[in-house]
C-alpha cells in the first residue's frame, strides 16, 4: 500500500513538471492575448504563435524569437516591442501590458489604432521611449503619464487627441523629446511647460490651441528645437523666449501673434532658424538680431513690419534665406545685403522699398535674377568666358547673339526660360561647348547644320520652342553627344536612322511634334520609354504601337481593313462572354471586406448586393476605369471603382490601398473601404455633391475663391507627398479629379490610382518597404510630375480654363502679355492688391512647370510661397486637419 502511495505521488509530480513545462510563459501569452484584438490585414504578425509541441527552455520566453520582439540577453524578460509601420488597427485593452514591467521601448507608431489610448500603458515604468505617433488615437488625454518617471522620448505626433495638453508631462525629469503636434489640443499651453529639466525637443504645432504663450518657456535652458505655431494664440511674442540659449531652431508661425517682435531674441546667440512668418507682427525688426551669426533662415513675411531692412544684416555671412516679403517695409535694400556670401533665396516684394537695388546682387552669392534688355550683343568679346547660364529670367527677351558660340573656351551655354526668339545662329568654332540650353523660348527656324562643328556636344536641349524642319542627320554623328531634347517643336520628317548607331546617346526625346515613319528598331529607342516619342501621330514602331503595313492596291487595303474589322468585332464578342463568365466566377469566390474610418460596419453581402444592383442601374465615367454609384443599406451613397487583379498581386496592391485609406485630410476625397476577392476589388469612396473642377472652369468666380480652390489642392498634394510615409504620389492631377463638396471646398480624388494601376500591371517597383534606390527614383519622379501638373493646373484656374498648356501659353509668352491677359479674364481692379496677389499665384506656376524637375519647388515649397495670400487667411494654415 505504501509503494502504491509513492508511485502516485510521483505520478501526480511528474505531470505537475510536465504540466508546467509545457505551459506558456506569460510574456508570450499577453502577446497573443493582445494579437487577438487587433486587425492585422496583411498578415505582419503571422510569426507570432506557438506550434504545437513547441515549448522554450526553461525559463525563456518563447516570443523572443517573434518579428518586433526585443529581450534581455538570456531572453527571459521582454524589454522591446516595436509594432511600427505594420498596417495595423483596432482598439487596444491595455490589459496586457501589465506584464511587461521591464519594458523599455513601445513603438506603436505609423499605424491605424483608434480609440483612447490604454492608460495602462503609464504603468509600464521602465519604459524610456514611447513612440505612438501617426495613428488615430482621440478622445481626451488619459491621466497617468506621470508615472513613467523614467521616459526620455514621447511622440505622439498625429493622432487625434483633443482637449487640453496634458499639464502632468512635465513632471517627467529625464523627458528629451516631446512630441504632440498634428492633433486638435485646444486651450492654452500649461505654464508648468517651462519646468522641464532635460527638454531638447518640444513639437506643439498644427493643434487648437489658444491663449497667451507663456513667458515660463524662457526657462527651457536645454531645449534647442521648439516647433509651436500652426495654433491661434493671443497677445504677443514673450521677450523671455530670449533666455532659451541652446535653441537652434524656432517656428512660431501662422500663430495669430501681434506685437513687435523682441530684441530679447538677439541672445539667442546658437540660433540657426527663425520663423515667424504669417502673423500680425508690427513695428522696426531689431537690428540686435544680426548678433545671431549663426542664423542660415529668416523668415519674417506676411506680417505687417514696417521700417527698412537693417543694415547689419549684412553681419549675417552665413544667412541663406531672407523672407521678408508681404509686409509694409521701405527705404532702400541695403548694399551689405548683397555682400552677404551664403545668400540663397531674398524675398523682398510687396513692400513699400525704394530705390535702386545694390548693383553687386547676385555676384556674391547664389541669388536668382530678373534681367531685361536681352543678351548682350558684345558677348562674343569675352574670350576668357567658359559657363554662361542666365537661365530663367524670363523678361530677358531678344535674340542670340550671331557670334555666340565663338568663344574659344565655352562650355555651357544656358538661356532656358529667358523669352528669346529669332534663329539659333550658325555654330562656328564650338571645340569646347559640351551643354547647349535653349528649352522654354521661342526660337524659330531650324538647327543648322554647322552644329556638327561641336565634337564636344554631350547635352543639346532645344525643347519647347517653334523649330521646325527635319532632325539634323549630323548631330548622330556627334561623338559624346549623350541628351538631345528636341520635344514640343514643330519637327517634321522620319528619326534619322543614324542615331542607333552612336554609342554615346542616352535619350532623344522628340515627343510633341510632326515626326512621322517608324521609330528605327534598335534597341537603344526601346529603352527610352513611349514618353520620348509620344505626341507625333504618324509616328509608329516599338515603344509606340505596332506599324502595320497597308498593302498598296485600293481592293486589297479594302479587304485587309474589312478583316480587321472583323476580327476585332469577334474579339468584342469573346471578351464579352469571357467577362460575364470572368464576373460570375469572381463572385462566387470568396470575398473579404476592409473598411475604414467612417464607413459602418456592413457584411460583405451587403455591400455586394448594393454593387450589383447599381452596375446595372448607373455607370459613372472616370478618368480610368468605369464607377458607379450604389446606395448603401443606411442609406449612404458612395461611389465604387472596380479593379481587377491577379492572386499574386492582392498583398501589394491591398497594402497600397489600404495606405489610402488612412491617408486622411480635408483636401482628399475620402477612400470608404474595399471589398475583394482573388480576382476583383470594388473600392468605395465618399460621394461628394458638388462635380468637378473640369464642369465648372469656365465659371466666373470671385479671387477669394479661386485663392481657396489653388490652396486647397497645394494643401492635399503637400500631404500626399509630405506627410504620407512613404509619400504617395497622386499620378493623374487633374480638372477631372478636383471635386466639390457641399461647401465648395476642393477635394483631390483619383489619388495614388495610377500608382495602383502600374504595381497591378507588374511595371512599377513592387515592394515599397525595401526602400531600393529603383523604387525612390520611380516615386521621386511621380513626384515631380505632380508638381508640374499642379502648375498647369494653377493656370487653367486663373485663366476660367482657356489656358492649359503651359509650356506653350507660357513659356513661349512674353510675361507681360500673359498677366494682361490673366488680369482681363479676372477682371482686376488696378486699386486692389489683387494684382500682386495673382503675380505670386503664377509665379508659382511658372516655377512648378520648369521644364528640368530637379529646378521645380517641392509641393512644401510650392504651399510656402502661396502662404504670402491674403484673401482668405483663416484658410491657408498649414494644419488642414483629417476627416
Amino acid at each position: 500500500m505504501e509503494i502504491l502511495q509513492r508511485l502516485s505521488y510521483n505520478l501526480l509530480l511528474a505531470s505537475i513538471f510536465i504540466l508546467a513545462s509545457s505551459a506558456m510563459d506569460p510574456y508570450s501569452e499577453a502577446l497573443l492575448s493582445l494579437k487577438s484584438e487587433l486587425i492585422d490585414d496583411y498578415h505582419r504578425l503571422n510569426d507570432w504563435l506557438v506550434p504545437s509541441g513547441g515549448n522554450a527552455a526553461p525559463g525563456e520566453v518563447y516570443a523572443c524569437s517573434w518579428s518586433g520582439i526585443n529581450c534581455n540577453k538570456n531572453n527571459t524578460i521582454v524589454i522591446g516591442l516595436d509594432l511600427s509601420m505594420k498596417n495595423l488597427n483596432g482598439v487596444m485593452s491595455g490589459k496586457q501590458f501589465n506584464i511587461f514591467t521591464e519594458l523599455v521601448d513601445l513603438n506603436l507608431s505609423y499605424n491605424s489604432f483608434s480609440g483612447q489610448l490604454p492608460a495602462e500603458i503609464f504603468n509600464l515604468t521602465s519604459l524610456r521611449s514611447l513612440d505612438i505617433s501617426r495613428n488615430n488615437f482621440s478622445g481626451h488625454f488619459p491621466v497617468g503619464i506621470s508615472g513613467l518617471r523614467n521616459l526620455v522620448v514621447f511622440d505622439a505626433f498625429s493622432n487625434s487627441f483633443s482637449g487640453s495638453l496634458p499639464e502632468e508631462i512635465s513632471q517627467l525629469g529625464y523627458l528629451k523629446v516631446l512630441n504632440l503636434a498634428g492633433s486638435y489640443f485646444k486651450g492654452p499651453i500649461p505654464s508648468a511647460y517651462g519646468s522641464f529639466k532635460s527638454l531638447e525637443f518640444l513639437h506643439l504645432a498644427g493643434n487648437f490651441l489658444t491663449g497667451n504663450l507663456p513667458p515660463e518657456l524662457g526657462k527651457l535652458k536645454t531645449v534647442t528645437h521648439m516647433e509651436i505655431g500652426y495654433n491661434t494664440y493671443e497677445g504677443s511674442i514673450p521677450w523671455q523666449l530670449g533666455n532659451m540659449t541652446e535653441l537652434q531652431y524656432l517656428d512660431i508661425a501662422g500663430a495669430n501673434l501681434f506685437g513687435q517682435i523682441p530684441k530679447q531674441l538677439s541672445n539667442l546667440t546658437k540660433l540657426e532658424s527663425l520663423f515667424l512668418f504669417r502673423n500680425q507682427l508690427t513695428g522696426l525688426i531689431p537690428w540686435e538680431l544680426s548678433k545671431i551669426i549663426p542664423l542660415k533662415s529668416l523668415d519674417l513675411s506676411d506680417n505687417q513690419i514696417s521700417g527698412p531692412i537693417p543694415e547689419s544684416f549684412a553681419e549675417l555671412k552665413d544667412l541663406r534665406l531672407l523672407s521678408l516679403m508681404y509686409n509694409e517695409m521701405n527705404g532702400t535694400v541695403p548694399e551689405g545685403i548683397a555682400e552677404i556670401p551664403s545668400l540663397e533665396t531674398l524675398l523682398i516684394w510687396s513692400n513699400f522699398f525704394s530705390g535702386s537695388l545694390p548693383q553687386s546682387l547676385g555676384r556674391n552669392s547664389k541669388i536668382k535674377n530678373k534681367f531685361t534688355g536681352g543678351i548682350p550683343s558684345d558677348l562674343s568679346q569675352a574670350s576668357k568666358l567658359q559657363y554662361f547660364n542666365i537661365s530663367n529670367n524670363r523678361e530677358l527677351g531678344g535674340v542670340i547673339p550671331a557670334q555666340s558660340w565663338s568663344l574659344p573656351l565655352l562650355q555651357n551655354f544656358s538661356v532656358s526660360s529667358c523669352n528669346v526668339s529669332g534663329n539659333i545662329p550658325p555654330f562656328q568654332s564650338c571645340q569646347s561647348l559640351a551643354v547647349v540650353e535653349l528649352n522654354m523660348n521661342g526660337l524659330a527656324g531650324t538647327v543648322p547644320k554647322s552644329v556638327s562643328n561641336c565634337r564636344a556636344l554631350e547635352r543639346v536641349d532645344l525643347a519647347n520652342n517653334n523649330l521646325s524642319g527635319h532632325i539634323p542627320e549630323v548631330l548622330a554623328s556627334l561623338p559624346t553627344l549623350a541628351v538631345l531634347d528636341l520635344s514640343h517643336n514643330s519637327f517634321n520628317g522620319p528619326i534619322p536612322v543614324t542615331f542607333g548607331d552612336s554609342s554615346s546617346l542616352l535619350l532623344l526625346n522628340v515627343s510633341f511634334n510632326d515626326i512621322t515613319g517608324s521609330i528605327p528598331s534598335e534597341k537603344l529607342f526601346r529603352s527610352m520609354g513611349s514618353s520620348a516619342f509620344v505626341g507625333n501621330p504618324q509616328l509608329c514602331g516599338a515603344p509606340l504601337r505596332p506599324c502595320v503595313a497597308i498593302l498598296g492596291s485600293k481592293g486589297t487595303g479594302r479587304l485587309i481593313w474589312v478583316l480587321l474589322l472583323c476580327a476585332g468585332v469577334v474579339i468584342f464578342i469573346a471578351a464579352s462572354v469571357f467577362s460575364v463568365v470572368y464576373l460570375q466566377r469572381g463572385f462566387r469566390g470568396q470575398w473579404k471586406i476592409v473598411s475604414f474610418l467612417g464607413l459602418p460596419r456592413f457584411t460583405v453581402n451587403d455591400v455586394l448586393r448594393s454593387i450589383s444592383s447599381a452596375e446595372s442601374r448607373e455607370t459613372v465615367q472616370t478618368q480610368s476605369d468605369s464607377a458607379c454609384k450604389a446606395v448603401l443599406p443606411t442609406g449612404i451613397i458612395v461611389l465604387v471603382r472596380k479593379i481587377e487583379w491577379g492572386a499574386k498581386r492582392i498583398r501589394l496592391m491591398s497594402e497600397l490601398i489600404t495606405r489610402m485609406g488612412n491617408a486622411r485630410h480635408k483636401n482628399l476625397i475620402r477612400l470608404l473601404g474595399f471589398c475583394y476577392n482573388k480576382h476583383l476589388a470594388y473600392i468605395l469612396y465618399d460621394c461628394l455633391p458638388n462635380g468637378n473642377l473640369a464642369e465648372k472652369i469656365r465659371m466666373k468666380r470671385d479671387w477669394a475663391a479661386k485663392c481657396n480652390i489653388i490652396v486647397g489642392i497645394a494643401k492635399g498634394l503637400c500631404f500626399l507627398h509630405h506627410d504620407c510615409y512613404p509619400a504617395i504620389p497622386h499620378g493623374d492631377l487633374k480638372s477631372n479629379n478636383i471635386v466639390f463638396d457641399e461647401n465648395m471646398e476642393p477635394h483631390l480624388a483619383e489619388f495614388g490610382f495610377k500608382y495602383l494601376q502600374q504595381l497591378n500591371e507588374g511595371s512599377f517597383p513592387a515592394d515599397s518597404n525595401k526602400e531600393t534606390d529603383e523604387f525612390n527614383r520611380a516615386i521621386k519622379d511621380e513626384l515631380y510630375m505632380d508638381v508640374y501638373n499642379f502648375g498647369e493646373l494653377v493656370l487653367e484656374i486663373l485663366t476660367n480654363g482657356k489656358l492649359t498648356n503651359a509650356e506653350t501659353s507660357i513659356h513661349s509668352k512674353p510675361t507681360e502679355v500673359v498677366m494682361r491677359e490673366i488680369y482681363n479674364e479676372n477682371e482686376v481692379d488696378p486699386r486692389t492688391s489683387v494684382q500682386e496677389e495673382i503675380k505670386l499665384v503664377l509665379e508659382v506656376a511658372l516655377l512648378c512647370t520648369r521644364s528640368r524637375t530637379c529646378d521645380r519647388p517641392s509641393m512644401e515649397e510650392a504651399l510656402k510661397l502661396l502662404y504670402g495670400l491674403r484673401p482668405q487667411d483663416s484658410n491657408i494654415t498649414p494644419k488642414a486637419g483629417r476627416l
